[in-house]
């Protein structure tokens, strides 16, 4: 292995300040469905640790996660006040980035059969080469 600072199995959608509100944006955006970032900002605010985001941080990561690619726009609904409100879902690099955050790789590796690591190893050259 070469010398130098290690590269860390996390992915960097989970890593610095942001992580926890992505982490909680994931969630409740997978768990309820498609939803406007005002309806997200008042789930986020029912989490015990994150009483106190204001509402401008929450639109601000929705819409980076959306140029990111791990929302995407579902629709457009009416607000109560009239105007419209856009609505996004978490999109399949969202889901597989939940996925990754919670599998130990270790133990993936251990568990996998010949075929299943072959298919797998195929996948991720693939991705990696373009």
């Amino acid at each position: 292995m070469a010398k130098g600072k290690a590269k860390s199995g996390r992915l960097s959608v989970f890593k610095g300040r942001e992580a926890r509100l992505n982490r909680a944006i994931f969630h409740i955006l997978a768990l309820q469905g498609p939803k406007a970032p005002w309806d997200v900002f008042k789930e986020v605010k029912a989490h015990r640790g994150l009483r106190f985001v204001r509402y401008a941080s929450i639109n601000k990561r929705v819409r980076n996660l959306e140029e990111e690619g791990y929302l995407k726009k579902a629709g457009v609904r009416e607000t109560k006040a009239g105007f419209e409100a856009e609505t996004y879902e978490i999109t399949f690099r969202a889901n597989l980035a939940i996925l990754l955050d919670y599998v130990n790789l270790d133990d993936l590796c251990m568990k996998v059969d010949e075929t299943m690591a072959q298919t797998l190893l195929a996948a991720m050259l693939n991705a990696y080469i373009k």
